[in-house]
């Protein structure tokens, strides 16, 4: 199956920043480049955007009057996994990026920024979400080990009929295991499939989301029978 050809026309940007000079610069880059982009200097100002348009991504500053970007994040992601989160803010504290991905941002960038940067990580972003998008529309359930995983509406349920609550990451992650049952998955190859981008490139980072699926589906996570180590080379899933 190919993956859905991106359109920058038809992707929605929300620019939610409270510093106008900011905003506009924001605002006008992506115009150029041929993004639907709309404005917001507040968080109420943002919901009222989204309750009449879907977005496709935020560009969302932390320090915000009223509401912070990290509440609106949480907040969001409490609704849907679907929206892109990229926060572009002055907070350079590495406890704060951290903070920011932790609870669902999909990537983060400081000011002062490079427009075209930016510009390709909105870009790689918004491919991978869409192209996430046209497997969940392919795709139905797909059943291992008497669990079900209901992958359009995004649902795992344990054989004792229990939903297990998976992250975005997770659930990504997931999907491309049971997508290629016995394949040896490199820890690239999978990184590729998830869509957040904002981790170095030698970090663990699918070793964790590996460790928290363990947890979550197998019956004994220290003795795994689904998701399997290939020393040297990176996982394979290997539940019937």
């Amino acid at each position: 199956m190919s993956a859905p050809v991106m359109d920058s026309h038809c992707c929605h940007i929300i620019v939610v920043e409270d510093e106008p000079i900011t905003r506009l610069k924001l605002a006008g880059y992506f115009e150029q480049a041929g993004y639907r982009v709309s404005e917001a200097s507040t968080a109420d100002e943002m919901e009222d955007i989204l309750k009449h348009n879907d977005a496709d991504l935020l560009l969302l500053d932390i320090n915000l009057p009223g509401k912070d970007g990290l509440t609106i994040t949480r907040e969001q992601r409490g609704r849907s996994d679907d929206i892109g989160i990229i926060f572009v803010t002055g907070r350079t504290d590495e406890v704060d990026r951290i903070v920011g991905l932790e609870i669902g941002a999909d990537d983060y960038v400081t000011k002062p920024f490079n427009q075209r940067e930016l510009l390709a990580r909105v870009k790689n972003l918004l491919r991978r979400t869409m192209a996430m998008r046209g497997v969940c529309c392919d795709e139905t359930r797909i059943t291992f080990a008497d669990w079900v995983f209901d992958i359009p509406r995004r649902r795992l349920v344990s054989p004792e009929g229990e939903r297990i609550e998976l992250t975005r990451a997770e659930y990504e992650l997931l999907a491309a295991f049971v997508r290629h049952p016995g394949q040896v998955m490199t820890r690239d190859r999978l990184l590729d499939c998830v869509t957040h981008r904002a981790w170095d490139p030698n970090d663990r980072t699918i070793d964790v989301l590996v460790r928290r699926l363990r947890k979550k589906i197998e019956p004994d996570p220290k003795k795994p029978q689904f998701i399997c180590t290939a020393h040297g080379e990176g996982y394979v899933f290997t539940a019937d």
